[in-house]
């Protein structure tokens, strides 16, 4: 799979001056709310507040919002892997069609489930400042993983995780745990298993952060590509839309995004195979960390980047190509 052409989220958007902006946007607008687009889960709508909030400390009372719930295929189905019915464009398609067809004028999405390539005629405008990249680890019975007794049953639903864990745990046994944050949560009480992981951002975003049990530094778990970082879609026709979000949007997490879904675009890019990617940005310079493994966990194929920011998709993409002829090749094949 190529890589997506479109700019990196990193690089400035032409904001101009809000009150241009404003007046533009109203002659456009007339009446009308600015519509967003969200899933109806409890993180959904967390996110979507967060991008409405920042978006009416930037216009004021001048210009107003909706937020439109749109339920999406990724939601309705619980019942069996993401990969199994259809991979991450799941929890994206209808938001997508909305913005395709006008009813929405932008999209609000955990970038970690947006696929690596965009349908035609869209495009991320925006990333926010991002939330802790870290997994958490909850357990009514053990500490930490290695804590776990042997045999015991960790519930997940995302093919990353449970890699990592058959690496490091191959005597636990995995279960698959779909559904919200709270249907994962009231799982693990219910005893379906003894322990789950989730990401620290969403548990953050919810004010549930007191369930975590133990946060997992990123060296003993490396986080989903773009993990922790909110996006917004637009139509790529719509520059008053694109001029508006630019104000809330964030460089540095921009930049990092961007070399991750590099990394993630010349791999697998869907939500079949384990691929884990960290970038941090500091002094000008860009870090990044990736990974893919074997669906079983037996093997793990890592490397890493440094480099100007400017080269940050390049600097993925280049991570990328070494994995796949390092192993990448085994990895996938495994995982088909």
């Amino acid at each position: 799979m190529g890589p997506d052409s479109r700019p990196l989220y990193g690089l400035p958007h032409p904001a101009g001056t809000l009150k241009k902006l404003k007046k533009t946007m109203k002659k456009d607008l007339g009446a009308r709310a600015i519509r967003i687009g969200t899933r109806g889960s409890a993180l959904a709508l967390a996110q979507a507040t967060e991008v409405r909030e920042r978006l009416s400390s930037v216009c004021g009372s001048e210009i107003s919002f909706e937020t439109i719930i749109i339920k999406t295929s990724g939601d309705k189905i619980q019942d069996r892997a993401l990969a199994a019915a259809g991979g991450k464009g799941l929890f994206t398609k209808e938001l997508e069609e909305a913005l395709l067809e006008g009813s929405i004028d932008l999209a609000v999405h955990s970038m970690k489930d947006m696929p690596a390539i965009l349908p035609e005629g869209l495009e991320i405008a925006c990333i926010l400042p991002r939330e802790d990249v870290r997994d958490a680890w909850i357990s009514p019975v053990a500490k930490s993983l290695n804590e776990l007794p042997a045999g015991s049953v960790v519930g997940t639903a995302s093919v990353r995780r449970e890699a990592i864990i058959r690496h490091t745990r191959p005597d636990l046994k995995t279960v698959l745990f779909r559904g919200n944050v709270e249907t994962r949560l009231r799982k693990l009480a219910e005893g379906e298993a003894h322990a789950t992981l989730l990401a620290c951002a969403g548990l953050n975003r919810l004010g549930m952060a007191d369930r975590i049990t133990r946060i997992i530094p990123v060296e003993e778990m490396l986080p989903a590509p773009a993990q922790g970082a909110i996006g917004i879609e637009i139509r790529a026709t719509d520059t008053a839309t694109r001029a508006l979000i630019a104000n809330i949007h964030d460089e540095a997490t921009g930049i990092a995004v961007a070399a991750e879904r590099a990394f993630l675009s010349c791999l697998d890019g869907s939500c079949r195979t384990p691929i884990a990617a960290l970038a941090t940005v500091s002094a000008g310079k860009l870090s990044m960390k990736g990974m893919i493994l074997t669906t079983d966990g037996a093997r793990v194929y890592e490397t890493s980047r440094e480099g100007a920011v400017a080269d940050a998709e390049a600097l993925g993409r280049d991570a990328a190509q070494e994995l796949l002829e390092r192993g990448g090749k085994d990895v996938f094949r495994v995982a088909s």
